[in-house]
């Protein structure tokens, strides 16, 4: 890398890390060219920094290139993987088991900006947007997401999301939420996975803010992902790119923790 370092750029640790979770090139193409590295910093540059594609600078791979990647590996899962792998490497670290056997699920409504694709209208939380509802496991790392438009409910939702954490996960038994994971929702996922779901209600006394158990992990992770400006709003016009975003913020997140940025 013959150029000054990006605050985004992967150190020589994380890249070690992160290099052999990536797809290896097709056998009958040509030999690979780009520096796989630069792309990846690229990605993580657009997805900390929020600019459009088109304002990458002039010293990372052309913006065709990296986009081909990001799009590509939209596409088949790269992502998922990806986040999969590192979750279980942060579990690890952790003294836990690399599989969870609890999650804790919410939703998060966000604004959309004129750029056309799904939308909806959250009259809960008054906002025109699209919701991304999650399932972490108890550190806050990322099961899986959905994102989808904001009028759809929390039971709708929470149904579609549950359903990729069933693909993924072999020994989730529990799941922590809000009131609107109660009832149809709890009946579902105990008919269709096994799963308890418990509702954490906030007390009836409590007044203003009040930091309730579990819940306040999701809420976390809501907040980590506020760090990465493309994720301030939903920018995208379709919901599996949306998807993809905070895939890598959390891939981003969970590297750092596996491998910290040197102080200076």
């Amino acid at each position: 890398m013959n150029r000054p370092p990006y605050p985004t750029d992967l150190t020589d640790a994380q890249w070690a890390t992160l290099a052999p979770l990536l797809p290896d090139a097709p056998w009958w193409g040509r030999p690979r060219e780009v520096d796989l590295r630069e792309v990846c910093n690229a990605i993580l540059y657009v997805t900390r920094h929020g600019i459009p594609w088109d304002a990458l600078p002039h010293d990372l791979p052309n913006r065709s290139t990296v986009y081909a990647y990001f799009r590509k590996w939209t596409a088949d899962g790269t992502w998922e993987a990806i986040n999969d792998a590192l979750r279980a490497q942060v579990r690890l670290d952790a003294g836990k088991e690399a599989d969870p056997s609890v999650g804790i699920i919410d939703s998060q409504s966000v604004k959309v900006t004129a750029i056309p694709g799904e939308r909806g209208f959250d009259g809960g939380k008054l906002i025109n947007g699209r919701k991304r509802t999650i399932i972490v496991d108890t550190l806050g790392m990322l099961l899986r997401v959905v994102v989808h438009p904001a009028d759809l409910s929390d039971l709708v939702g929470g149904k579609w999301v549950a359903e990729l954490v069933d693909g993924v996960s072999t020994r989730l038994t529990k799941l922590f939420g809000d009131r609107h994971y109660g009832g149809q929702f709890a009946a579902a996922m105990q008919t269709d996975y096994g799963w308890e779901v418990e509702v954490v209600r906030r007390p009836p006394d409590a007044h203003g803010f009040v930091v309730l158990p579990k819940r306040w992990i999701v809420e976390r992770t809501f907040a980590w992902l506020t760090w990465y400006r493309r994720l301030s709003k939903d920018y995208e016009q379709r919901t599996d790119v949306s998807e993809s975003f905070i895939y890598i913020a959390m891939i981003h997140l969970m590297l750092r923790r596996l491998h910290p940025q040197p102080t200076s």
